[in-house]
């Protein structure tokens, strides 16, 4: 596996490959990698030629400066699991290199950017579609590769490539879990052993919607699933909605399928966590 610091040195290898013919896939990161990005990096290696995985904490998505510093950074070990894995590059800048001094980013996600991790986390957006459109120009990549459990932050994407007309496909690739069903995430490092255990009601309101799923109205869904949820108390919920999987909007007689999406603190500890219902 080769690794990249610089844009110029990555952009310039990239070009070479390209020239030869080869589809790039992307699957950015911010490290801390486990295996639910290592089944991104497979599915990557699965429909294009040459996969590059970026690992970069981008410090304009965090919206608490605590949260940005308390990241899990574990380098050493992402690049043996990427090894491990068979990635081809591995992108590895520093905050200077993907940054100029004094730069400014506001394009217009509409009401996307208003809603669940929108609302809980204001500019977040701002900063994960700045980041990637930077990815993007450097490493012009056929495909990226994104993991479902940042489900809204697929549709902000989609957003994105179609503001600026990116000639690039994105790929969902499905949540991976633990055993017990918990989705799989960098943050989960920070769960104590009861936390983890409390962490598991969020996935079992989420398996349960989805059983009930055919034969219940979404509003008695979410009705059973805030009925789990309030009955653990290690959970604090942020929020838990069924809305319409292709425009994260209210659904309605014209709807074509839901996605259930929780939030909630366990611990100090922010989850996310989402699953197609029909």
């Amino acid at each position: 596996m080769k690794i990249f610091t610089s844009k110029s040195g990555l952009s310039d290898a990239l070009q070479d490959l390209k020239a030869q013919g080869k589809q790039i896939g992307l699957v950015p990161t911010m490290g801390a990698l486990h295996d639910g990005h290592i089944s991104l990096i497979d599915m990557a290696k699965q429909q294009t030629d040459v996969v590059v995985c970026s690992i970069f904490v981008n410090p304009t998505q965090f919206t608490d400066p605590l949260d940005l510093e308390k990241y899990p950074r574990t380098v050493e070990d992402d690049i043996k699991k990427l090894e491990d894995a068979g990635c081809d590059i591995l992108f590895l800048p520093e905050v200077a290199e993907m940054y100029g001094q004094n730069e400014s980013w506001d394009i217009d996600l509409g009401y996307l950017e208003t809603i669940l991790e929108g609302q809980s986390r204001p500019g977040h957006y701002q900063g994960v579609t700045q980041i990637v459109y930077k990815l993007f120009q450097v490493t012009s990549p056929d495909k990226a590769f994104f993991g479902q459990k940042d489900y809204q932050q697929v549709l902000v994407i989609t957003k994105m490539v179609s503001i600026f007309k990116l000639p690039v496909e994105l790929v969902m690739c499905p949540i991976q879990r633990s055993e017990e069903g918990l989705a799989l995430s960098s943050r989960n490092i920070h769960l104590s052993p009861q936390e983890k255990r409390q962490a598991y009601t969020i996935s079992r309101a989420l398996f349960t919607m989805r059983q009930q799923a055919s034969v219940l109205h979404a509003d008695k869904l979410k009705e059973i699933g805030l009925n789990i949820l309030n009955e653990e108390p290690g959970i604090n919920l942020d929020y838990c909605e069924i809305l319409d999987k292709d425009t994260l909007k209210q659904p309605n007689e014209d709807t074509s399928g839901l996605v259930a999406l929780i939030a909630a603190h366990v611990g100090k500890t922010r989850l996310i966590d989402n699953m197609i219902l029909n």
